[in-house]
């Protein structure tokens, strides 16, 4: 294998979205190679990233902490993430703010609010409501007006939403949820990553908890409120009707699309696609959604 040929395995599999097994070993071979040919840590980083994804996080944080050695920033970033939530099935606190630390004193938008949250939840810190809420306060300004949409807008806008709403500040919280909404869809259509998927789940819920459902008017990422309890629903793509059809499975409801089994509502939005196109790729074609009585 050549680097020129590394690099096009790996083009390859980025431009995809649907791959099988046989797709990512072939891309994880062709980023080792060029991780011992080349050193970089963009290339460290990145398939750390994609073993993330795939929730292997043992494999994760080594090709993490390889790009951490060259100092390498983000890495610092996502390194957080693993300490944080235990992803290795050892939660760090501690190594967790040092990490963020580093990136949050750079100005860094999704390190500070990370350690917003530990303030907030007492994790290796003193529990600090008050300088969580002026962190998020702070943020709120920097992000408002982001454009890029793997920017923390909708992050912050979230968390800013919560505090609006323990204010009493319905409509400024109800507000700050739309937008997030909207901000995030267009990231799902771009990398429907699990974290991103479940910052949508959360939005959706804690909206709905402030305003009624509007049965008449509601779109895709509106189903994470209603799959949650059995319902027959109907939506139109590309001029076709399709059929969702939630039911009952213990704990969760279990969700049918156009014949096919989905666990949960989570495994429904992970994985649902029409003619090889997953549903969070083709969001705004997706209309006419209804709720079948």
């Amino acid at each position: 294998m050549t680097v020129e040929e590394a690099r096009q395995i790996v083009q390859e599999f980025h431009d995809t979205s649907i791959y099988s097994d046989e797709d990512f070993f072939a891309f994880t071979e062709a980023m080792q190679f060029l991780i011992e040919e080349e050193q970089r840590p963009q290339d460290m980083l990145y398939l750390g990233g994609a073993y993330y994804e795939q929730k292997r996080f043992d494999l994760a944080l080594k090709y993490y902490e390889m790009a951490a050695s060259f100092d390498y920033d983000p890495a610092y970033e996502c390194l957080g993430y693993i300490w944080y939530y235990g992803r290795t099935g050892e939660r760090d606190y501690k190594k967790a703010y040092e990490n963020f630390s580093k990136l949050m004193k750079k100005g860094d938008l999704v390190a500070t609010y990370k350690i917003a949250d530990m303030y907030k939840n007492g994790y290796y810190v003193a529990k600090d409501q008050a300088r969580y809420e002026q962190i998020i306060e702070d943020l709120y300004p920097k992000v408002k007006n982001c454009r890029n949409v793997f920017d923390p807008l909708p992050e912050v806008f979230t968390r800013l939403a919560r505090i609006r709403a323990d204010q009493g500040r319905k409509k400024e919280a109800v507000k700050l949820y739309l937008a997030a909404k909207d901000f995030l869809a267009q990231r799902i259509m771009h990398n429907a990553f699990f974290g991103n998927m479940n910052i949508m789940k959360w939005l959706i819920d804690d909206l709905y908890e402030l305003i009624p459902f509007d049965e008449e008017e509601f779109d895709f990422y509106d189903l994470y409120y209603l799959l949650k309890l059995p319902h027959t629903i109907t939506f139109e793509a590309y001029g076709e009707k399709h059929t969702i059809i939630s039911e009952q499975d213990g704990g969760a409801c279990a969700v049918n699309f156009d014949g096919k089994w989905y666990r949960d509502r989570d495994d429904f939005f992970k994985g649902a696609q029409i003619d090889g196109e997953k549903l969070t790729e083709i969001y705004w074609d997706l209309e006419n959604f209804r709720i079948v009585v």
